[in-house]
């Protein structure tokens, strides 16, 4: 797809130009504007029809953060183009997919994608319950030739390569995605006066060969740090 991004990385906006007969597949709500002649179908976010498919779709809007269903705009003899937003403020990349490569990503970063690219849910295990992350990850594949990933973050995205020799660290809830190859564990942030009294308790460390990406701002501190100036409830 040829994708066009303005007004980044705060509030980031993306544009598919879409030739005739091409289509992309859009989480419901993503629009923002698009140009006359472009047809769209819902359908259900789960691969597959039938029972199956229905399933996997709950399953991703129950414990993944997704949304059950799927917009898909296809261009008419014309063309077109869509423009695309997520909820909150942030960045949006793309990301080209291989078949047989999977990206992980966190609930909520799927934007949108080409039509050939599929995504479930992948169980984090026993880490996620030390981590602020969710319990699953969102699974990307393409399984019919090459795909393209649109996805986003609370803040700006960074890239980073993930090296044997190069391992890093990463806060809860800044970890966006992150290809094959690389793996995390939840490790103490240092020391246990560190660990107590530093704010940084737990981190992830992460570790193998591969991308990794990581968000500039944590929606769930952010959410904290207005709490308490939050009008109370009166009975």
């Amino acid at each position: 797809m040829d994708v066009s991004l303005e007004f980044g990385p705060s509030f980031t906006m993306a544009t598919a130009h879409l030739k005739p007969g091409d289509s992309i597949k859009v989480e419901p709500g993503a629009m923002v504007s698009q140009s006359m002649g472009l047809e769209m179908k819902t359908g259900m976010s789960g691969k597959g029809g039938g029972l199956g498919g229905f399933l996997k779709s709950v399953a991703k809007s129950v414990i993944g953060g997704e949304s059950f269903f799927l917009n898909t705009f296809t261009a008419g003899s014309g063309g077109g183009w869509i423009s695309m937003a997520p909820s909150s403020p942030g960045d949006i990349k793309t990301l080209d997919i291989e078949p047989g490569s999977n990206i992980f990503m966190q609930g909520g970063a799927f934007l949108a994608s080409s039509p050939n690219v599929s995504y479930d849910l992948k169980f984090q295990g026993a880490k996620s319950l030390f981590s602020r992350e969710s319990m699953f990850f969102l699974r990307a594949f393409s399984e019919e030739g090459p795909g393209q990933i649109l996805y986003s973050a609370y803040g700006a995205i960074k890239e980073i390569d993930v090296t044997p020799s190069t391992p890093l660290k990463v806060d809860n809830g800044h970890l966006v995605a992150f290809t094959d190859g690389v793996q995390y564990d939840v490790v103490p942030s240092g020391g246990l006066k560190t660990s107590l009294f530093g704010g940084e308790a737990l981190v992830l460390q992460i570790q193998g060969s591969g991308k990794v990406w990581i968000q500039t701002r944590n929606i769930e501190a952010f959410a904290s740090s207005i709490i308490p100036f939050l009008p109370e409830r009166s009975n």
